[in-house]
């Protein structure tokens, strides 16, 4: 069992704990005094009041997450086996339906257990650790997943070095090792990942109902420009819906045979679609050269970016992506323009989205917005952890 340590809670912040706040803080403690990651947290207010039980684990802004205002409950393996049952029955749905293998079972703080997350793929676990606290909770947390679910192998990602990257490892864990690729579906579409091929798996599992709608609603006769396309994903579901032509644009030499995968896997012939390692900036000035424009335009960056030659931030530079964007978007095309930057709520991203249109004197209108799918749960006490937001903008 770990250690465990009171902390008093200031006045203020108190009562946002008894809101069901679940994040901890250093803001938020009286004194916070040394101690190992994985300590056990017993919360009180400023009179000896009991508040909640944690976790000391620092990830991003916070100190630890509360797993329960129960005083009594002691955090056991049953704690987490009820807490995982609850976690993946949520998910009938996802497990029921053939045409979808790929999808979260369990979202960290939504689901009651902050600096863990765990994605289904066609039967294989995938789990991620945020931060040392959490991992040192690893054989309890293990021992609860495999009593609450049967998987055919188990694979983790660990995310919680000094700068919170990924660290660099061997991620297969137990049971079978997955085929490479594994071919899951997502709403019948094929899409090939790669379980131990470092922090990503080839498909971001968040952007699925982004894919649909693509895919149903915007794709047919349509030509598609993805930029920062990754493995092509978003191009995929563009052909599957009848995108006449799909233009994939990734700085990484990597993404060529990875989107030519993805094509492949579906029977679709990646000779038909372009597919190119560029930086994405510099695309646009040869778009604008050759007079190229497209009916679809998808705008998915990760929220910072380093090449040779330059550094992309979304809280600095999203808004002149944006800009680029419009000059090469056709009359009454559209723009799928996402983001999971934390420090972008949805409404300063609809600020970021007005500027950029009004500096290039163009109107729009926002016809869909996306936050988190269903099996991303969040918590309304916890607005930051609904951290995706997509808007399909109709430029005029």
């Amino acid at each position: 069992m770990m250690n465990e340590i009171t902390l008093k809670i200031k006045k203020k912040s108190a009562q946002e704990y008894i809101k069901g706040y679940p994040l901890i803080t250093k803001e938020a403690v009286v004194n916070f005094p040394e101690m190992e990651e994985g300590t056990i947290l017993r919360l009180t207010d400023e009179s000896n009041r009991f508040l909640a039980k944690g976790y000391h684990g620092n990830q991003n802004k916070g100190i630890g997450w509360i797993l329960t205002s129960n005083e009594s409950q002691p955090l056991d393996q049953a704690f987490f086996v009820t807490l995982f049952k609850e976690a993946f029955a949520k998910r009938q749905a996802f497990f029921n339906d053939d045409a979808t293998t790929a999808f979260r079972i369990f979202n960290g703080e939504g689901d009651g257990l902050g600096g863990l997350t765990i994605d289904y793929y066609d039967g294989f676990l995938v789990l991620q650790w945020y931060s040392h606290g959490i991992y040192k909770w690893k054989s309890v947390l293990l021992a609860a997943i495999k009593n609450a679910i049967d998987a055919r192998g188990i694979y983790e990602k660990r995310r919680f070095d000094a700068k919170g990257q990924y660290l660099e490892s061997d991620d297969f864990l137990e049971g079978e090792t997955a085929p490479e690729p594994l071919i899951v579906k997502e709403n019948g579409i094929n899409y090939a990942v790669y379980l131990n091929d470092g922090a990503m798996t080839g498909i971001f599992l968040d952007q699925r109902d982004v894919r649909k709608t693509i895919c149903d609603d915007y794709a047919a006769g349509r030509t598609v420009l993805n930029t920062f396309s990754y493995t092509g994903a978003f191009s995929v579901a563009a052909a599957f819906g009848g995108a006449s032509h799909t233009t994939n644009v990734d700085v990484a030499n990597r993404s060529i045979p990875k989107t030519r995968e993805q094509f492949l896997v579906n029977e679709l012939d990646p000779a038909a679609h372009t597919i190119m390692a560029e930086d994405v900036f510099q695309y646009f000035k040869y778009a604008n050269r050759k007079n190229l424009s497209f009916d679809l335009v998808v705008l998915d960056p990760p929220s910072f970016a380093r090449t040779k030659k330059t550094t992309f931030s979304v809280a600095k530079d999203y808004g002149k992506l944006l800009e680029e964007s419009i000059t090469i978007t056709n009359k009454n095309g559209v723009i799928v323009a996402s983001t999971n930057y934390a420090g972008y709520s949805m409404d300063k991203f609809k600020k970021v989205v007005q500027d950029a249109f009004a500096n290039q004197n163009r109107q729009y209108r926002i016809v869909e917005q996306f936050t988190l799918p269903a099996d991303f749960v969040t918590r309304d006490s916890f607005k930051e952890g609904n951290y995706l937001k997509v808007l399909f903008l109709e430029v005029k």
